[in-house]
């Protein structure tokens, strides 16, 4: 869910004149959370939030968790104070692609006009659907309906005549509602909005905006150009002042290709041993390569991202050899990285690995050399995300990876 500013004052009806609002704005209300409940239907009603237990930051949240002032992205230490009774579930990762997986085959039926935003959200073009499909508003219902049937999740859209209105719309929508802002109503609709609720203006400049008394939408659209550069600069002035009259030519780009693939942790307690943090690397590795080798994508180089106990956070990164999607090679060049990093006093609070100068992989020449395991290795992965996709992600890891029996738990499961 957005958290740019919504109003209270909003209408909730524009009108129904969709013959001019071909972009609808597909957003999945408490991705993450929502998926939960569907494993877990007893805490329906409940305040939940998804994320770590003690560090890191809140995924998500139902909406009984943001009556209480939570909101995705805080940190899990100020959600608990907020809201002590809220029931805390760690991350699925694994579950949440393969239900954006699904959102995104019942978006791509409607039209191939499809530009995903993240795991969770979308835009469709649907001008080339109507004859087919009916008008905006209906192929909105329907793909509501259909989300909720097939995958048991609700989804909010926003059905406009540009980009940055329809994902507006989708926001005053929620939860599990729809908004058609019709074109003859962009302007009204807009001015209806705080000012925060444009693209751009975070707390800072919502701040700074203040002290000029704009406090809305209609107020900035009505400020004289010359005074908004003179507090904005040049295109930040014109690009805000464009927006609040409802100027976006921005085309709904069907092709967003990934510019990197990561995957960070943020620790309980701080690690200060070398070997946890490789093995953390390893793991790390492997789930990069699963999703390089999904997206039919190659790394061409690795960063690490390496956080201390105050803060205080450093990257590394380096080219490969060669274009890759198998772990182990990402995770040899990423170790090397961080031996070249100290590890601090007190510790590594988050650690995380990047795939960078992404390419496609059935465009990409790799040299294969006869002396290396890379052909067995990358087919034992493959194998690897086989049983994965058919058993789930914590089926199967890397052997290296498996903690070590003690005389206590020599018995015990390791799986």
């Amino acid at each position: 869910m957005s958290r740019a500013p919504r109003s209270a004052d909003a209408r909730r009806d524009w009108g129904a004149d969709d013959s001019q609002t071909p972009i609808l704005h597909v957003d999945m209300d408490a991705f993450f959370a929502s998926v939960e409940l569907l494993q877990r239907p007893e805490l329906r009603g409940r305040p939940v939030i998804v994320g770590g237990r003690h560090r890191g930051v809140v995924l998500a949240a139902t909406y009984e968790a943001r009556a209480s002032g939570v909101h995705s992205a805080m940190p899990m230490t100020r959600a608990r104070v907020l809201c002590p009774q809220a029931i805390v579930i760690p991350p699925d990762h694994g579950r949440y692609r393969e239900m954006s997986r699904g959102v995104m085959r019942i978006l791509g039926d409607i039209t191939p006009v499809i530009e995903p935003l993240g795991i969770d959200e979308a835009f469709l073009d649907v001008s080339g659907a109507r004859r087919r499909l009916g008008p905006p508003a209906a192929i909105a219902q329907a793909l509501r309906a259909r989300i909720a049937e097939e995958l048991g999740l609700p989804a909010s859209v926003g059905i406009a005549s540009t980009k940055f209105v329809a994902k507006l719309a989708s926001s005053h929508a929620k939860p599990d509602g729809m908004l058609l802002v019709p074109r003859a109503a962009t302007v009204g609709f807009l001015h209806s909005l705080p000012v925060g609720a444009l693209w751009g203006v975070g707390e800072r400049t919502e701040a700074h905006l203040a002290r000029l008394a704009i406090r809305t939408v209609a107020d900035l659209a009505h400020t004289p150009a010359d005074t908004l550069r003179a507090a904005l600069g040049e295109s930040g002035g014109r690009r805000l002042l464009d927006l609040a009259w409802g100027r976006d030519p921005r085309a709904v780009e069907p092709v967003r290709r990934e510019k990197s693939i990561g995957h960070e942790q943020t620790f309980a307690e701080n690690l200060r041993a070398r070997g946890d943090l490789d093995a953390v690397l390893l793991d790390q590795a492997h789930r990069c390569a699963a999703r390089l080798r999904s997206a039919e994508l190659l790394a061409g180089g690795v960063a690490i991202k390496v956080r201390d106990a105050d803060f205080t956070t450093l990257t590394r990164s380096r080219a490969l050899d060669a274009p890759t999607d198998v772990a182990h090679e990402l995770y040899r060049l990423a170790r090397q990285l961080l031996a070249g990093v100290s590890v601090p006093a007190g510790g590594v609070r988050l650690l995380g690995l990047r795939c960078e100068s992404l390419t496609e992989a059935a465009r990409t020449a790799v040299q294969v050399r006869l002396d290396d395991a890379g052909t067995e290795r990358r087919d034992a992965e493959v194998a690897m995300d086989r049983i994965r996709q058919r058993y789930g992600l914590s089926s199967l890891t890397a052997g290296s990876l498996l903690p070590v029996p003690t005389t206590e738990n020599a018995r015990g499961d390791l799986s």
